[in-house]
């Protein structure tokens, strides 16, 4: 047990003189310290805008609108009883009903073809069942179905191709955005990396010194490890505020476009796990590139 707890408290000596080591030199942490940050929270950041970007094409599938065009000998009290069939399913929010003769009345206003819809010798146009919304845990695929397999029904235009490719965009960026972390973990690991190893070369003497005296590398690594961690433990929380105030002045354009189009859509920022993941993992980024550091260049000093 003395022996664990001398051990520990080596540990705890070097992890406390690291940090001791940092304060040391404000300025030099800080660069590097926003160095990490900003290269953990680029990935960080496009994660958490493409899980916002997902939710919100996720509400926008839930709420998909498409036309039910009836066929055109079906009475206006027949196309009223349809739209309240329709309506009633538990998965459907509303239905609207345009009247034939409403519609070409709209038709004739707007289009420009009044002198030609003179020469037609009747209505045209069917009576129409606009925006059969879905509704909560709906499938708009599902609602087209049921109402394609109706008797009154001529043509169901359902438009949901854009919400599909939204969907492949957004596999994409995913995609994208997990090459991107692996990059730029990389380049953390090479940052902090660097870092250590001109630390390493300022401190050659001492370790010149520690190895005369018979110390190990395992030992005379032990803090440059420890470095490693607080440099990667400070950039990923200073990243995890870079994310989170990116957010906060995001938020009233978001929140003034998404009332524009009668959204109460909101930004989410990053969830407890995934700030747990960028701590975890910058630290462990930052141990990992002072262990490559101090693995290769601890052995080109030995004492003369």
């Amino acid at each position: 047990m003395a022996s664990l707890r001398h051990y520990l408290a080596l540990h705890r000596q070097n992890l406390l003189d690291a940090l001791r080591r940092l304060a040391s030199q404000p300025v030099a942490s800080l660069l590097t310290v926003l160095v990490i940050a900003i290269a953990l929270a680029l990935p960080a950041g496009l994660r958490v805008l493409v899980s916002n970007a997902g939710a919100l094409n996720d509400s926008w599938q839930g709420a998909a609108d498409f036309a039910v065009y009836l066929k055109i000998d079906v009475s206006a009290e027949t196309a009223a009883r349809v739209a309240r069939a329709i309506g009633a399913r538990p998965d459907v929010a509303n239905v609207t009903v345009i009247d034939r003769a409403k519609a070409l009345e709209e038709f004739r206003a707007k289009s420009g073809f009044g002198e030609a819809l003179d020469t037609l010798e009747g209505n045209p146009l069917p009576h129409t069942l606009v925006r059969p919304k879905s509704g909560a845990g709906g499938n708009v695929e599902t609602v087209a179905a049921a109402i394609r397999a109706m008797p009154e029904a001529d043509l169901v235009q359902l438009d949901t191709a854009w919400v599909t490719r939204l969907r492949a965009m957004l596999a994409l960026a995913g995609r994208m955005v997990d090459l991107a972390s692996v990059l730029l973990a990389v380049a953390v690991t090479i940052v902090v990396g660097n870092t250590i190893r001109l630390e390493i070369n300022s401190r050659s003497v001492e370790i010149e010194v520690v190895k005369l005296v018979g110390g190990t590398d395992g030992f005379i690594r032990r803090p440059f490890l420890y470095l490693g961690l607080w440099y990667g433990l400070a950039g990923a929380g200073a990243a995890a505020g870079i994310v989170a105030a990116a957010l906060l002045a995001l938020e009233p354009p978001v929140r003034a476009v998404a009332a524009l189009y009668g959204s109460g859509f909101k930004l989410s920022g990053l969830p407890p796990r995934e700030t747990a993941i960028l701590v975890v993992g910058g630290a462990l980024l930052g141990w990992a590139g002072a262990w490559l550091a101090t693995v290769r260049h601890l052995k080109a000093i030995e004492p003369k």
